[in-house]
């Protein structure tokens, strides 16, 4: 996805606001999951999402995603965000997040994801990456749900 940041995307000083960073983030990591899944889909988590560089009115906002990893009847997306000057060209990582999509029926249900074809070592290693991030996500969920 790429959109050019407007005066209405920022805050007083002229740069992004985060929210709109956010909800970037949610739909490019949700159009990649839909690809994958063609089912409907909601957000689930968003895991380690950091603002490293900030984004200026006028810049472009780039966000790549694609899927890391499969569950049962969830999956990871990894979503990149990136800052490009429109007048020099020079691009920035600004942002990476990691998002958990739940795939569910009309009713609510939870329904099954088709596996992720997963073929080099690379695609392994990140994969088992998520499998940790999964883990300990849980892992925080049950310390919530135990202290509510």
């Amino acid at each position: 996805m790429v959109q050019v940041v407007l005066p209405n995307d920022t805050n007083p000083l002229g740069f992004i606001l985060g929210g709109t960073v956010m909800h970037l983030i949610d739909i490019a990591g949700a159009i990649a999951c839909h690809r994958h899944t063609r089912s409907l889909l909601v957000t689930a988590a968003v895991d380690d999402l950091q603002f490293l560089h900030s984004i200026k009115v006028g810049d472009l906002i780039i966000l790549k995603s694609h899927v890391t990893c499969v569950f049962t009847t969830s999956l990871e997306v990894q979503v990149d965000v990136f800052s490009e000057e429109t007048l020099t060209g020079q691009r920035r990582l600004t942002s990476r997040a990691y998002l958990t999509f739940v795939a569910i029926a009309r009713d609510g249900e939870r329904v099954p994801v088709p596996p992720l074809i997963v073929e080099t070592e690379a695609e392994r290693r990140v994969c088992e990456q998520a499998h940790a991030r999964r883990a300990q996500r849980l892992k925080r969920k049950m310390e919530v749900e135990t202290t509510a």
